[in-house]
């Protein structure tokens, strides 16, 4: 909400929410009419696009409902509870005319960007392997009962391998052939998958792995200088192994921590990149990873450091793609097609550790082909080590 607040492309046009209490709070806050539902919000509002942050068992019904009405589409990840959904999704907003956007996932912020960016100048050479680990407290903070169940698109693989399998497919561009994955649930007062371990290969021999665990011990930020997936220092004092304790709160007490918790969960701007756990990228000539300021490049020159700017929010940069796509007729990378690929990814890693074989994967779509000028502003702002 603040990120479209604050954005020049876009007008906050109405809300919609069943939550009465959720939905009036909205409108003192920023004057938008509200609505009990999506049919009515697009029968009594003149928008042009419709976000849609509900519940994964959901997002297909919405989506349906916002491309019969001929709006654009921003759907949260993951993008579906299944492939047929998705694929559903897809093809409604195809035939009425509409852009379909998934998102936001980690891919969308700058560092993961601007390494995609050094990729395609071709200066590394190919990209040969891509890890990604990410450990944090996921499974015991405040949930929604959905949200731990993976029939309804729950557990870390779908929420959060959404974020790994997105972020490796864009860096490693986009064409993965198969995977192999082991998933656990080995907290039985929590049940979900609470972590996994995945083996990603890319059709041009290209490789990846993608470690989640969120069993909250050991965090992410202790190997990414301590700091946390959105940007802001985490000092070791002040981390906690788990919210062990608020997890066996009633249903009730739990959404109402989980709506308390989302307020201040995301910050508006942040003095550090964000870090979604440690990504490196190992390619013929050189090796990337981010920094807290923005990347570091490693290569025969040793290492260097390219700065990127910290004023705008992984958010922001969601709403930069939309309006690009809508308003300038800029392909989108985080289209439909992309997403379909996404949750692909997620499901096949579900079901090869239930099977301990190989997942061969079919709906996988490239990366689209930067711009010249994107390449030429890269290679500009390469040179600008320090």
């Amino acid at each position: 909400m603040p990120a479209v607040l604050a954005h020049n492309s876009f007008t906050l046009a109405a809300v919609a929410d069943p939550d009465h209490q959720a939905r009036a709070e909205i409108e003192r806050q920023t004057g938008a009419p509200g609505f009990d539902g999506l049919p009515s919000m697009l029968a009594g509002s003149d928008l042009d696009v419709v976000y849609i942050g509900t519940p994964t068992e959901l997002h297909r019904d919405h989506v349906m409902l916002a491309c019969a009405a001929r709006k654009h589409v921003l759907t949260e990840k993951p993008m579906s509870t299944s492939l047929d959904g998705a694929k559903a999704m897809v093809d409604a907003a195809q035939a009425a005319g509409v852009l379909l956007m998934v998102g936001h996932s980690h891919s969308f912020d700058l560092p993961i960007r601007s390494m995609r960016e050094i990729i395609a100048a071709g200066t590394l050479g190919r990209v040969r392997m891509i890890q990604t680990w990410c450990f944090t407290d996921w499974i015991y903070r405040p949930r929604r009962p959905d949200e731990l169940n993976p029939d309804l698109g729950g557990g870390v693989t779908y929420r959060q391998g959404a974020h790994q399998f997105d972020v490796i497919r864009l860096l490693g561009g986009g064409l993965l052939k198969s995977v192999h994955a082991t998933t656990f649930d080995w907290d039985p007062a929590r049940k979900s998958i609470g972590a996994h371990v995945a083996y990603l290969q890319f059709s041009d021999g290209a490789v990846a792995t993608a470690v989640y665990n969120g069993y909250g011990y050991l965090p992410s930020a202790e190997l990414c200088f301590d700091i946390g997936e959105w940007g802001l220092p985490q000092k070791p004092e002040d981390r906690t192994p788990g919210m062990r304790a608020g997890a066996q709160a009633s249903a009730a007490d739990e959404l109402a921590a989980k709506r308390k918790r989302a307020k201040t969960a995301i910050p508006a701007a942040a003095p550090f990149q964000p870090f979604f756990g440690l990504t490196v990228v190992n390619c013929e000539r050189g090796d990337l990873r981010q920094s807290p300021q923005g990347i570091y490049l490693y290569s025969e020159n040793g290492r260097e450091e390219i700065v990127l700017p910290t004023d705008r929010s992984p958010r922001s940069l969601v709403l930069d793609e939309l309006a690009d796509a809508i308003l300038r007729d800029a392909p989108p990378i985080h289209d439909g097609r992309w997403g379909l690929a996404n949750l692909e990814v997620c499901a096949a890693a579900i079901a090869s550790s239930q099977s301990g074989r190989d997942v061969e994967l079919v709906y996988q779509v490239p990366v689209p082909a930067l711009g010249r000028s994107d390449i030429l502003a890269t290679s500009q702002h390469t040179a600008r080590h320090i």
